[in-house]
């Protein structure tokens, strides 16, 4: 009975120790998750400002359709996670949100309407994986591509865009705005 006992207190110690993050991990994932998503993103930017540079939203959006995916699984690789970029306004299916970053998308949007800052989140999943989501707001620049038709975005460049992406719904911001998030998944 005692061995019983004993086992089962372990098990116990074991699924509470496991099941979060203590404070100092919270941190440490906060800060990595950071990290990677600023690394993410000024890979992203970069390479995409010098197509915008070379030939305007006629090179720069073929590019991101093709070039996006590959520079986020690069990067991925590098620092050994999976880097999603998510959003309740898709331009392509292949960013399609989970039910989890659905939840955090709309969190953080009614976060925004109360005027209240988005900070990243950290947490562990059922199956013992450790993420990290971020909000992803519109800055000026991307209002050529996302924003506003006849206002920051020319028929032109929605042309160019619905003929790359047909089922397109990410349009029609204003800078500042809540694009989506970064979800980052660790590998260990």
């Amino acid at each position: 009975m005692f061995k019983k006992i004993l086992i089962l207190a372990i098990a116990v110690n074991f699924i509470a120790c496991s099941s979060g993050f203590s404070e100092k991990e919270k941190q440490e994932y906060t800060v990595k998750g950071q990290e990677i998503a600023q690394a993410t993103f000024k890979e992203l930017s970069a390479n995409l400002m010098a197509q915008m540079k070379a030939g305007g939203p006629s090179q720069a959006i073929p590019f991101c359709n093709q070039q996006a995916s590959p520079i986020t699984e690069a990067l991925s690789k590098k620092y050994d996670v999976v880097i999603k970029r998510t959003s309740n306004k898709l331009r392509s299916c292949n960013n399609e949100p989970s039910e989890r970053e659905i939840e955090i998308i709309d969190s953080y949007q009614q976060l925004m309407l109360k005027n209240k800052e988005l900070k990243p989140i950290v947490e562990i999943d059922k199956d013992q994986k450790k993420h990290f989501y971020a909000p992803i707001k519109i800055q000026a620049n991307c209002l050529v591509c996302h924003g506003k038709l006849n206002e920051t975005m020319t028929v032109q460049t929605d042309s160019i865009i619905k003929s790359i992406y047909q089922f397109d719904i990410a349009t029609g911001y204003s800078e500042g705005d809540l694009r989506g998030l970064w979800s980052i998944t660790f590998n260990k």
